[in-house]
């Protein structure tokens, strides 16, 4: 045995035993454990592994699962005591050149093998220390923080971490289940729990556990940021799988209501579900519902009970919210104006306007709305059309134009043209002879009279509207300068003569093909003026030249007919030494703050009684999720009412922070104020009460998990009452802290796990307990001597 003492110390295993097996003994499995079974019948189970070659050629890291160089998987089989002898385990598996590996757990409950050297140094180093079982925290992997904080949650429910630290999962491990994880997730889950409450450790490093939820779950591989409410529910249900006492399943055929009594009905239901599923899991999380779905056409009423594991509250929000906007007016000496609007959610893009009506006194008859996006019109916006299209990163500009609408065929009608504005920059390629054209600058929504179509009007029209900005030369003393200047270059272009193919596109983003005004524009521009139209010394007098364009600016557009619907662009384009001599770009880009700016919506505070009423609130079911009406035969969007039939004794409340609609994401930061104790569900529960035992409808308050940031990024932390002393303490992934209670309450309040008083007494240390007893409420006053862990 002197070897094989050796060769066990140079595995960094003291607890475990090595044998080889030969050509004589590989027959005999019995035999080769027997003599070794006194040395460790001291504890309760015992691990023993087969590996296919000695164990100086095996590479271990975390568990050990292959030799070196080796394509078979090692054979892993748990003794428990003396229930399954190890002859009838490991006879049908033994081979020649075989190693047989013996292990029992440490003292904190991990098992040799299944430790990395970093952890196992971290083991060593801190065997003397002695800290308050369960104060540990958890080393952040890497965006793990989320994992971290179910953990510590999850960790201080007291029936279910007694339940792992007495072995009592040992016994009802369900290795067959096609459902489960065999059982592995619940044996990595108890050997966190026993290193966390051993006492021995500041903090852990949960890397085999995160393998084993990656290996199961692919979507935790990796290290990227989820949602702690997702881990959780991951978790509670492969530890229901592993640990389900049901064997084998039998066929359960679900029954409507059908007119029955309600505790009849909910007595079978909760009866059939046992039937598949009875785990600590189950009797410690879940609760059961009253479902009551109601058929608009028929009336028919279906009524269900379906077991939960968790309650997922909605947050009661505002049906307001805050846009911001920048208005233009027609008059070209006032700046843009910045605005913060006050509009419904689900209202309309008229509701915009009338909003900012009551800031400028402009009718919202005269507003066109419009979202711009790299200088040019992203999409013009109808009035009857939804705001929640728009979201709260786009630039939203609201035009003011002229009323003037058509009321007969001889009426007076203005003409809305959208215009950009475009720079001729030299091109990239080895002559100079090629120009590009590069947008610019805001563009405008500009109303122009019908009666004033023409391309020297219309000149003189922008040259109105840009005049803030724009500086009018004056020929007569410049005639000699700017004149030669530009008589000295290639011609320019004329009014409406672009650079033809030669226009190149601004930016690599593209505008929607929803871009569009809804004025019309028919007869607008019918022939392309020339030189002809132009006096030659007007033709030097103007600053730009004016070109039809497509809804992106990028191209030159065919002269507008009669056949053609679509609405005109106008490109007025720059050359760079007029832009740069008459073009302030200071002015253009300047905008004033209306007073309504750095309005902020007041998010006050909410009960968390009122979210679990908007729970239990009738519905109406999306157009997406129908309800199959067996007495019409089809799919009908039927009304829905969820009530609380039976409560477990642990309640998980998960407050619904993050909202998704088609349109838009965001976090709910509302501050939702939730009792420490007392929490009193009597009124919610519709079950007939018993009066005499009150305590079953009131929980108090042993974790919240909580989330700090935005949707893209964020940070998981922990509040939780140690199961011992009821001391509350912070967790932020390796640091505990202990806090008053006082410190609980927060917006970042995420997950809430409240436990039932009678199961908070029952679990109560007896008299003559070496621990410190905990308040019923889990809830005492901070005391002295409580180590700040790190």
């Amino acid at each position: 045995m002197t070897s094989l003492a050796r060769n066990a110390r140079s595995w960094n295993c003291p607890a475990s035993t090595r044998l080889k097996c030969t050509q004589q003994n590989w027959r005999s499995s019995s035999s080769l454990i027997r003599p070794h079974l006194p040395r460790l019948s001291s504890s309760p189970q015992i691990l023993v592994t087969l590996f296919c070659a000695p164990l100086e050629n095996c590479s271990f890291r975390g568990t050990p699962r292959k030799r070196a160089g080796c394509g078979s998987r090692t054979r892993r089989a748990l003794l428990r005591g003396r229930a399954t002898p190890a002859s009838q385990c490991l006879t049908p598996a033994l081979e020649t050149e075989q190693v047989v590996v013996m292990e029992t757990r440490n003292k904190d409950g991990s098992w040799p093998s299944a430790q990395s050297q970093a952890t196992s140094r971290a083991s060593e180093e801190g065997e003397d220390f002695q800290g308050q079982p369960g104060i540990c925290g958890l080393t952040n992997l890497g965006n793990t923080c989320f994992m971290n904080s179910a953990l510590q949650c999850l960790s201080n429910v007291p029936q279910l971490t007694e339940y792992f630290l007495q072995n009592r999962y040992l016994e009802e491990l369900n290795l067959g289940n096609p459902l489960g994880m065999k059982g592995e997730i619940a044996e990595a889950y108890a050997d966190l729990v026993k290193q966390a409450w051993s006492g021995h450790h500041r903090s852990i490093v949960p890397y085999v556990f995160k393998t084993k939820v990656g290996h199961f779950a692919s979507q935790f591989l990796g290290y990227q940021l989820h949602d702690s409410q997702e881990l959780l529910s991951f978790l509670l249900d492969g530890l229901h799988e592993d640990l389900n006492r049901v064997k084998k399943k039998e066929y359960v055929e679900l029954c409507d209501a059908a007119g029955r009594p309600d505790q009849e009905v909910a007595q079978e239901a909760w009866q059939n579900h046992k039937r598949w599923n009875d785990s600590v899991i189950v009797d410690t999380f879940h609760g059961l519902f009253k479902s009551t779905v109601v058929c608009p056409d028929c009336g028919n009423v279906s009524v269900t009970f379906d077991p939960f594991c968790y309650l997922s509250v909605p947050l009661p929000v505002s049906h307001k919210r805050v846009m911001e906007v920048f208005f233009v007016s027609m008059d070209p000496r006032r700046k843009p104006e910045q605005h913060q609007l006050l509009v419904p959610k689900k209202g309309k893009i008229s509701d915009l306007c009338v909003a900012l009506a009551k800031h400028t006194g402009v009718s919202p008859e005269r507003m066109m709305v419009a979202d711009v996006f790299s200088h040019r019109f992203y999409k013009i916006y109808q009035l009857e059309e939804s705001l929640s299209s728009i979201l709260d990163r786009d630039d939203i500009f609201i035009y003011e134009v002229s009323g003037r609408a058509a009321t007969g065929e001889n009426s007076r009608e203005d003409v809305v043209l959208p215009v950009y504005l475009r720079e001729r920059t030299p091109a990239r390629d080895c002559n100079g002879s090629y120009f590009g054209l590069m947008l610019f600058g805001h563009p405008l929504l500009v109303s122009v009279p019908r009666e004033r179509l023409s391309w020297d009007a219309l000149y003189h029209i922008l040259l109105y509207r840009l005049s803030r900005y724009v500086t009018r030369p004056n020929w007569d003393d410049e005639e000699g300068g700017a004149e030669k200047d530009l008589e000295g270059k290639d011609s320019l272009p004329q009014p409406g003569h672009g650079s033809g193919g030669s226009s190149q596109d601004p930016g690599p983003e593209q505008a929607g093909s929803s871009s569009g005004v809804a004025s019309g524009g028919r007869g607008l521009l019918d022939t392309s003026p020339g030189a002809s139209h132009c006096p030659q010394r007007a033709r030097h007098k103007h600053l730009f030249t004016l070109q039809t364009v497509n809804s992106n600016g990028t191209s030159t557009r065919l002269p507008f007919n009669e056949d053609t619907q679509a609405q005109p662009y106008i490109a007025i384009d720059w050359e760079p030494e007029m832009k740069k001599r008459y073009y302030d770009e200071v002015e253009a880009e300047g905008y004033v703050n209306h007073d309504c700016v750095g309005y902020v919506l007041k998010k006050a505070p909410v009960q968390l009684q009122e979210c679990i009423e908007l729970f239990t609130t009738v519905e109406t079911l999306e157009k997406e999720n129908p309800w199959y009406c067996p007495t019409c035969k089809q799919h009908q969007p039927a009304t829905k009412k969820l009530d609380l039939w039976m409560l477990p004794e642990t309640l998980i409340i998960h407050l619904k922070r993050f909202s998704y609609t088609t349109f838009s994401r965001e976090k709910l930061d509302t501050l939702v104020e939730f009792p420490i104790r007392d929490l009193d569900f009597s009124e919610f529960v519709i079950k007939p009460q018993d009066d005499s035992a009150p305590e079953l409808y009131k929980y108090d308050l042993i974790a919240v998990s909580n989330h700090c940031g935005g949707l893209r990024d964020g940070h998981y932390t922990t509040y939780a009452c140690n199961k011992d002393s009821g001391q509350w303490h912070y967790s932020d992934d390796n640091s505990v802290l202990p806090v008053t209670e006082n410190q609980i309450e927060s917006e970042a309040a995420y997950i809430l796990f409240y436990q039932r008083q009678d199961v908070a007494r029952r679990l109560q240390p007896r008299a003559g307990s070496s621990k410190p007893p905990a308040s019923p409420a889990c809830g005492a006053p901070p005391k002295s001597g409580f180590m700040d862990v790190h």
